[in-house]
């Protein structure tokens, strides 16, 4: 059970690289996670080791890294956790994201095709 259910998604710009910094993670706490599945810039990996160390948050669950698509650097220290779940890159291939994907393309299409507005216009 999760005492704290606080999410962020943000896109990959230089405003956001490692919004999650010392700073975030002090606030987390010692009962927090952070959990990464959109861009692995958005945390500052080297704070996040400093904040596993530390013992100022209880863990983390990776699955993007900072420093893809190449090995990251960090990667070896952050394995090192008993309190680090690091996937491969492959939360995006859960199927409920495969399903909710091809639902929205089709209805893109439909709409397209139809002369109606996108579901999801890109401006």
């Amino acid at each position: 059970m999760f005492l704290y259910d606080e999410t962020l998604h943000v896109p990959l710009v230089d405003k956001t690289r490692h919004l999650v910094n010392a700073d975030v993670l002090t606030a987390l706490g010692p009962k927090g996670y952070v959990v990464n599945i959109g861009r692995g810039t958005v945390i500052d990996t080297a704070a996040l080791i400093e904040a596993l160390q530390s013992k100022r948050i209880a863990g983390a669950g990776l699955d993007v890294l900072e420093g893809e698509p190449s090995v990251p650097p960090l990667l070896p220290e952050l394995l090192g956790f008993d309190n680090v779940v690091v996937t491969p890159h492959c939360a995006g291939n859960a199927p409920e994201a495969r399903t909710a994907a091809t639902v929205l393309i089709l209805a893109n299409l439909n709409a397209y095709f139809s002369g109606k507005p996108l579901a999801s216009p890109v401006s």
